[in-house]
């Protein structure tokens, strides 16, 4: 099993190659072959995933030395490639997730003309590759190579519809924000070869990880670690850097569940996690990282409450969800915070996937106002969306409430108060998704007759993947049973604690007892049931009224009015100084000079053509005149 890993290179090059040929040959390739080549290429990494993890299962670590990407003087930094626990449960969520997301798209994508369908799985491929670049790397360039791909990818994905100019405006956010964290983890890189003179995991993290061999003092681990949170922050959006993943909800709905369940926003988490050692030694950021985390998942909550579009509702608690996981990451919980991701991917792909399905049985209907009653027409979409519903929600025994509760509890142990401010963003998450499902398949339908005549359920393309998905929204957090359940039943954590022994070692880890940690889990449990139920009660008998939300509801239908914050003091003022500059100095200034010494040299020129009249006389006397001129710099000069 151990020879596999001599082809690990092959994970991230089946998509490569994937993207080439959709890319290159989209004019000529068929939209079936186009999908077989998209989903094949993806399918075949995933294969060899599967193989990867069985391979480091028993604790092994596998780096593979390609060639010297940069050597200069003493700096040497590897394209390499290392494969350990962390790494390939991150392989199998990407590669797995994302060929479900291929296969979804077959299907949801089949109006494009076939040269748009090959380009639509080049840039899906171009994202899975980037992706798998960016966990694979030993080191954090190759991390950073792979950290640009999604983020340039996500461009490309988000305004794939790029007549629309809103679509585009969404994708150039994305883009920019993106950016500003980007230049934080460049920093936090730049530092660490100063300081270190190394990039390379092995080299760093044993470096710090020993007292007195430790290059890098309290300062330097604590601004290390911030800087590379202000990348985290840029791609998994948390405050202030969040405000570009609802919008990217411009782009085609299966790559929202790309990008919000598998992908690009997960990166921030991994990279974290893959950093442990750093942030143990580094109290003060992960103070930092629990708070704003916890910020987050509270503010994008209060949001979603109030929110009518049904992506919008999934993008906010996407927002949120990755609010929890940094709150793990924060308090120490890694194992915890990895776990979320790997059930967030699988419930939040099936959300965004179910409502792909519901908005083109609605055709291309978003606002759940205008659902209802889908629940007869969609049996197998509302079966499965309810049970992600349930997984998100946190109800035993869904995937949703291991994870969830292990981050809590992670969060009592630091502090009660942060507890508390968890479980109210987890009451508010089984309110406000269930209020998305009542209102969406509950009730009566109220849309228009056209639509109602039109409601069908989805092809099997589409109804696959989310049967597959629910299966793993029902299950998939039995890898992590606690211990108050099941002695020996955390498989995941046995799985993952080599990749965190050096933060476990220094880390004295406080052990709730069995009764603390049922009276926490029953109390989250029995208040998001009460929340779950009244959404429930209230909302499946949901008739529209016509009226306007006001007070409080109008700021959360409004987003808390964040983005026109941002747009008064950030957007406006840059764009009236790069109007000034544009006009005054780029059009008066330099413009003006460039323009000005072409129209010196043209008149000078206009003037000295005069001087050729064709007159002998007059050269005779610019002879003489030149003569004089000539004598008199030489007796003067």
């Amino acid at each position: 099993m151990s020879n596999i890993l001599k082809f690990i290179w092959l994970i991230p090059v089946l998509p490569l190659l994937g993207f080439l040929f959709n890319g290159l040959a989209r004019k000529q390739v068929s939209k079936t072959m186009a999908g077989i080549i998209g989903s094949g290429t993806v399918l075949g990494a995933f294969c060899i995933s599967i193989l990867v993890f069985f391979s480091v299962k028993g604790g092994n670590t596998h780096v593979a030395h390609y060639f010297n990407f940069i050597d200069i003087n003493s700096l040497k930094i590897g394209f390499d490639f290392q494969v350990d626990q962390l790494t390939s449960i991150f392989l199998l969520i990407i590669t797995g997730v994302g060929f479900l997301i291929h296969v979804y798209s077959t299907a949801y994508m089949h109006g494009e003309e076939p040269k748009d369908f090959a380009k639509y799985f080049a840039y899906l491929n171009l994202f899975v590759f980037s992706m798998l670049l960016l966990v694979m790397g030993a080191n954090y360039v190759i991390m950073f190579m792979g950290w640009e791909g999604v983020g340039l990818c996500s461009y490309l994905l988000i305004g794939f519809w790029f007549k629309n100019t809103d679509f585009n405006n969404a994708g150039k956010k994305a883009f920019v924000m993106n950016r500003i964290g980007d230049f934080g983890f460049l920093l936090a890189v730049f530092w660490l070869i100063v300081k270190v003179g190394s990039v390379d995991y092995h080299q760093v993290f044993d470096a710090v990880a020993v007292a007195k061999t430790n290059p890098l003092t309290t300062f330097d681990v604590t601004g290390i670690t911030l800087l590379l949170f202000v990348g985290a922050m840029g791609k998994s959006a948390q405050i202030p850097l969040y405000t570009w993943l609802p919008d990217a909800m411009a782009g085609p709905t299966p790559v929202s569940a790309l990008i919000h369940a598998a992908t690009m926003v997960t990166a921030g988490i991994y990279m974290i996690a893959r950093s442990n050692i750093l942030y143990t030694l580094a109290p003060v950021s992960q103070n930092v990282v629990a708070i704003i985390g916890l910020a987050t998942a509270i503010l994008a909550a209060t949001i979603a409450l109030k929110q009518n579009d049904i992506k919008k509702v999934l993008a906010y608690s996407t927002v949120s969800q990755l609010g929890y996981m940094f709150l793990g990451l924060g308090v120490g919980a890694f194992t915890g915070a990895v776990f979320h991701v790997m059930t967030h991917a699988f419930f939040k792909a099936l959300l965004f996937l179910g409502a792909g399905s519901v908005i083109h049985a609605m055709s291309n209907e978003q606002d759940i106002r205008n659902m209802g009653g889908l629940k007869r027409y969609m049996p197998v979409t509302h079966i499965t969306f309810l049970l992600a519903c349930f997984a998100i929600a946190g109800m035993p025994p869904f995937s949703g409430f291991f994870s969830k509760d292990e981050i809590l509890a992670g969060a009592f142990a630091k502090s009660p108060l942060l507890w508390g401010i968890g479980v109210a963003g987890a009451v508010m998450t089984a309110f406000y998704m269930f209020r998305l499902y009542a209102m969406t398949f509950l009730g009566k339908f109220r849309g228009t007759e056209k639509q109602e005549g039109h409601l069908h359920e989805s092809p099997k393309a589409i109804t696959i993947p989310l049967i597959i998905l629910a299966i793993l929204s029902v299950i998939g957090g039995w890898v992590g049973i606690p211990e108050v359940f099941m002695h020996d039943g955390h498989l995941l954590d046995d799985f993952l604690s080599p990749v965190f022994e050096q933060s476990n070692a220094i880390t004295q880890k406080h052990v709730l007892t069995h009764s603390t940690e049922y009276i926490l889990m029953g109390t989250s449990v029995v208040l998001a049931l009460i929340a779950l139920l009244y959404a429930w009660n209230r909302f499946s008998k949901y008739q529209k009224t016509g009226k306007e939300e006001a007070g409080l509801g109008k700021v959360l239908e409004n987003k808390w009015y964040v983005d026109e914050l941002y747009d008064a003091i950030i957007v406006k003022p840059v764009l009236s100084v790069a109007r000034y500059l544009n006009n005054v100095m780029e059009k008066k200034g330099i413009d003006g000079f460039v323009n000005g010494v072409g129209k010196a040299i043209n008149y000078g020129s206009r003037q000295i053509r005069l001087l050729q009249s064709g007159q002998v006389g007059a050269y005779i006397l610019m002879m003489v005149l030149g003569i004089l001129l000539f004598f008199i710099m030489q007796l003067y000069l």
